[in-house]
Parts: C-alpha cells; sequence; structure tokens
C-alpha cells in the first residue's frame, strides 16, 4: 500500500511539472550518456530528393546512411507571421506540425528557430537596409501592432502542436539567434542592447502570458572566437529568460581557424554555463557540402569531445546546398564513424 502511494505520488509530481521543465530533465538525463546528433528539415528533403513529392513516404538522408533518424530535429516558422500556408522554405506549416509530432512521438527532441519577414521593409529577415526595425517593433505604434499580430500567429502554431491526446510538444525555442553577426534585422549593428532585450522579452512575455510552458528557450548567439563575459552579457537575456546557451558555428574558412575559434567559444560557454547552471549546445554546425571526406571524426568531433554539449544540429539538406551525407557522398563513411561512437547520440540511443 505504501509502495503504491508513492508511486502515485511520483506520478503527480512528474505530472505537476510543465513540459519545458520535463524536456530540461531529460537533456540532463541524456548529457550523461553523450552528445545527441540533429538536422534541420531532416523529413522534409535531401541531396537528391524532395519530400513535398513524395506523399506519406518518410525519408532522410541520415536514416538512408546510418539507418537511423537524428536524435534532434529541427524546424523553421519563417513565414508564419505573414499567415502564409507555407514557410520561408517552402515547406507546409501542416507538414511542419505533423513532422514535429511524429519525431517526438518516436521519442525524438524538437527544436524550433524562426526567421521573420522584416516587419518595416517587407523583406526576408537577412534585409538589413533599415537599422530602425527593432527599435519600431518597440516604440512605434503601427509597427508594434503589426508585430503583435506576428506573435499571436507564432503562439496559435505553436499551441496547435500538440499529440491526438492533447499532449504539448515539448520544443526547444530558439529566436533571435546569431545576434551577434549583423546578417538579420535584428544583428549586432542593426539594434542596441537595450532593444534587443526588448525585442527578446516582448516575444518570450507574450507566448508565457499565452500559456506556452512547453518551450525551452535557446539563447544561440554567432561562432565569436573571443567572447569575454562582460562583452556576453551584453546580449544575454538573463538566467531567468534562458535554460540553454547554444551556438552557431559553421566551417567557412580554414580548418585551423574554426578549430581555433570553436575551441575558445566552448571553453567559454562551458564555464559561463556550469557557473549560471544552464545546459549548452551547439544549435547549429556543419561544413557546407562536405569537401572533406574525413571532417566529422577528425575535425568536428575531437572537438565536441571536450565540452559537456547536450547536442550538435547540422543545417538542411537542401539539394545542391547541403551540411549532412547521404550514402553516396564523400563524408558518408565517416558520418558512420562517428554514429557508431558511443557517445554520439542518435534516435534508438535515445528512445525510452
Amino acid at each position: 500500500m505504501v509502495a503504491m502511494v508513492m508511486i502515485a505520488c511520483t506520478e503527480v509530481k512528474k505530472s505537476q511539472k510543465t513540459g519545458s521543465e520535463q524536456l530540461l530533465e531529460r537533456l540532463q538525463a541524456l548529457q550523461q550518456k553523450g552528445y545527441m546528433y540533429g538536422h534541420e528539415d531532416d523529413p522534409f528533403y535531401g541531396l537528391q530528393w524532395n519530400g513535398d513529392t513524395l506523399p506519406g513516404v518518410d525519408r532522410s538522408d541520415i536514416l538512408s546512411t546510418v539507418g537511423d533518424y537524428p536524435a534532434v530535429m529541427g524546424f523553421d516558422l519563417g513565414g508564419i507571421e505573414m499567415g502564409d500556408a507555407k514557410n520561408l522554405d517552402s515547406v507546409s506549416f501542416e507538414r511542419i506540425r505533423s513532422e514535429i509530432v511524429k519525431h517526438y512521438e518516436r521519442g525524438g527532441i524538437v527544436t524550433v528557430s524562426w526567421h521573420p519577414r522584416n516587419p518595416v521593409t517587407g523583406g526576408t529577415a537577412w534585409d538589413v537596409s533599415d537599422t530602425t526595425v527593432v527599435r519600431q517593433i518597440l516604440n512605434n505604434d503601427s509597427t508594434k501592432a503589426k508585430f503583435a499580430l506576428w506573435m499571436s500567429r507564432v503562439g496559435d502554431f505553436l499551441k496547435s502542436v500538440k499529440t491526438a491526446d492533447g499532449t504539448p510538444v515539448p520544443i526547444i525555442f530558439r529566436p533571435w539567434h546569431e545576434n551577434n553577426g549583423s546578417w538579420f534585422w535584428w544583428g549586432q549593428k542593426l539594434c542596441s542592447d537595450e532593444e534587443y532585450h526588448g525585442l527578446w522579452n516582448t516575444l518570450q512575455d507574450y507566448l508565457r502570458g499565452e500559456g506556452l510552458d512547453n518551450l525551452l528557450w535557446s539563447y544561440s548567439p554567432n561562432l565569436d572566437g573571443s567572447w569575454t563575459e562582460e562583452r556576453f552579457l551584453q546580449r544575454y537575456p538573463g538566467n531567468d529568460r534562458v535554460a540553454l546557451i547554444g551556438e552557431d558555428a559553421y566551417q567557412w574558412g580554414t580548418e585551423e581557424d574554426f578549430v581555433q575559434q570553436l575551441n575558445a567559444d566552448l571553453t567559454f560557454l562551458r564555464d559561463f554555463s556550469a557557473k549560471n547552471e544552464k545546459m549548452m549546445a551547439m544549435t547549429e554546425c556543419g561544413y557546407k557540402n562536405l569537401p572533406d571526406s574525413t571532417w566529422w571524426t577528425r575535425v568536428l568531433k575531437p572537438v565536441m569531445d571536450q565540452y559537456p554539449i547536450s547536442y550538435f544540429l547540422t543545417w538542411r539538406n537542401y539539394h545542391e546546398e547541403f551540411f549532412a551525407p547521404d550514402p553516396d557522398q564523400v563524408s558518408a563513411a565517416d558520418f558512420k564513424r562517428l554514429y557508431e561512437a558511443p557517445n554520439t547520440l542518435f534516435l534508438k540511443d535515445i528512445q525510452e
């Protein structure tokens, strides 16, 4: 009888935790086993196929290469703010919703980013022709009203991402990323630190107010190479607003520069995350078109092995521009070696 009461109490305590709290606990437990592999837009298209032309068929370059799905799948909501049926990558939001739920029900973990259009110019998220966008969102009545509508559309979509029994899918939510660069309208040279904080808080306060307690908020600047705590804190939203600290780290230049910068940043993030009791991850990473057949285990993995990262997510495989292999790609054999390593976790490694 006592044992039954204890089990019941445990279940009650678990049910009282929010979706984001349960997700955080799961990430913390999985980190004891290793770090997870993630892939953006994994089920939608690949190097040699387009999923939208194959309704009802589950495909994945990762599945084809190693016989397993990524542990983490990434999805983007760019375009939802416009009321569009498809996102900026021409994937229907109905399909995105379905694949998020499907991956969660497989036992996988989901992360969502948002590349909203420029609410002042009407351009893309990469339109940096106006340096007053964030300021207008915060202070201009008409822009503020437009952005309020945009936030409501994001909120409505996120609230709709539920299983058949009505369970909201826990999501790592990653807005306003790569803010230390200046290629998005919310970037370093496009708004002040105070304005960036205002933008973050406006969206977070709205979504929290809508009851979206299944979102685990991730802050993820871009590869820097020379972080100091003083400079990092200038745009950091605060410990009460962030659960996971990430970094988007691509090899665009030489291997030597990439390894040096990545080690410097991950050393800083390791220390900062430990001090502030946060998880850390490589929220985006990769090497475009993977010309190096041994990049996975010779360059990337030796760096990652040194740090307590939760996961690393490579960007999408969009035909001629890709960041993960398919079975015929030159780095496929090395990617299999990455898969076989005991501390790299794919879907089968995290299924309960």
